[in-house]
């Protein structure tokens, strides 16, 4: 899924798959009489590391590796003997006000998520400096911006990822689409052909991030300098309301909300993905995420990924890092969790983990990964990046995008016209930069 940056984003997933990484836990034990009377006895059969009386807890939001997060931390309580308990909170719900009232109940989690920037900010009292744990020196270079603080890097970037509209190749072939569409007249005829030969152009779904947080940020990434736009948008120096750039993105979130299935305002995320893998649209907003679920459904889907324009100039898909993993040094057991990140970017198991069964990007250098690893999504992601804009929405603080998201989904119901959606998304970022 789902989350988060404005750096620049040019080299981001060039660098992707460089490198090869040779680490790994192997468990196999070698027997120590390996030559007797010259003859070579075989090594025993691997076992299950002793159990340890250690259990760390990680607090995570990414749903779509919440299955195989659990059966991975079962491999490494197999190879270390230390349990790693996993609580997934994403979707509908919202992890940051989940993740603060677990930390004030007196949980303390060894490991959470977190976007950095300013959403690190609240979390610097716990943060554990990692600048300097092995894989470190591993990661691509801009995907430690998010979480460095002075000089020091307080998580480790999650993977890389991007979103677009992917879309249904074959539905496109039906229709008559021969050319991508990139430019926003281009997608509105893709629309139309869509439509006239009874496809549903679109599958949006009501979830309050998708709209607040991705579809939001294209009219901030779009802006000539974002980082500034946000802070004078704080400041109280500039607006939503009356800024050119927004008034054109408004173009674009008519086309895909007056283009898509009619039960738009009950359709959550899962049934979303699930909808336009079997076939029911042609397009989603969505990113390199949902492959997995979307595999699960229809693992020979021809999948591409369009650009999201909002004029008549070629549009760009949006890159960045979801997220970091931090370690919370006030929780019991620090240094077991950064032998746990450790152990997922350089062990074999974490690495198959990675690639194969979350199907990220890796943010490592050296993690190897191929298109039949990460999926024709992801794929996508890696050719266009090169022309991609960046993720911004962490650059509000906490709950500015949930106010994002509440205005969005009014305007998907058609309770607001254009001024007023933009007003209250100016109205999202003062109410909470003014407590």
């Amino acid at each position: 899924m789902k989350r988060k940056f404005a750096f620049v984003i040019a080299t981001v997933c060039t660098l992707i798959i460089a490198g090869c990484g040779n680490g790994g836990n192997n468990n196999s034990a070698s027997n120590g009489n390996a030559v007797n009377s010259g003859t070579k006895t075989a090594a025993p059969a691997a076992t299950a590391a002793p159990a340890k009386n250690v259990t760390i807890k990680m607090f995570q939001f990414k749903v779509e590796i919440a299955e195989q997060l659990n059966a991975l931390a079962e491999q490494y309580e197999k190879e270390t003997g230390v349990k790693v308990e996993v609580e997934t909170h994403g979707g509908g719900e919202d992890y940051g006000a989940l993740l603060k009232a677990e930390i004030a109940s007196g949980s303390e989690p060894e490991i959470f998520n977190n976007g950095g920037y300013t959403a690190l900010v609240p979390y610097m009292d716990r943060a554990t400096d990692l600048s300097n744990e092995p894989w470190a020196a591993n990661l691509i270079p801009t995907s430690k911006t998010p979480a460095t603080v002075d000089g020091k890097l307080y998580g480790m970037p999650m993977n890389v990822e991007g979103y677009g509209l992917i879309y249904n190749k074959d539905l496109f072939t039906k229709a008559g689409i021969t050319e991508e569409p990139k430019t926003l007249p281009q997608l509105k005829d893709a629309v139309a052909k869509l439509k006239a030969a009874g496809i549903t152009p679109f599958e949006a779904t009501n979830e309050w991030w998708s709209m607040g947080i991705h579809l939001v940020n294209v009219g901030l990434a779009h802006q000539p300098d974002p980082k500034k736009f946000i802070e004078d948008v704080k400041a109280g120096k500039a607006t939503i309301k009356g800024n050119p750039v927004f008034e054109q993105w408004l173009n674009l979130v008519d086309v895909i909300f007056d283009n898509a299935q009619d039960n738009k305002m009950t359709t959550d995320y899962a049934t979303q993905v699930a909808e336009f893998a079997s076939g029911k649209a042609a397009m989603m907003l969505q990113g390199n995420w949902t492959q997995g679920d979307i595999d699960k459904i229809n693992p020979a889907m021809n999948l591409g990924l369009l650009p999201l324009p909002i004029s008549d100039k070629e549009g760009t898909i949006l890159v960045g890092v979801p997220n970091n993993y931090v370690v919370n040094s006030k929780s019991a057991h620090p240094e077991e969790a950064k032998a746990f990140l450790n152990w997922l970017v350089t062990s074999e198991t974490g690495k198959k983990y990675l690639t194969k069964e979350f199907k990220f990007i890796p943010a490592e250098t050296n993690v190897e990964a191929d298109a039949a690893d990460i999926g024709q999504v992801a794929v996508a992601v890696q050719k266009q990046s090169a022309t991609a804009l960046g993720w911004n929405w962490d650059m509000f603080p906490d709950g500015v995008t949930q106010g994002f998201g509440a205005a969005m989904q009014e305007y998907l119901g058609g309770q607001l016209n254009h001024d007023q959606l933009l007003e209250k998304l100016d109205k999202a970022v003062q109410d909470i930069v003014k407590q």
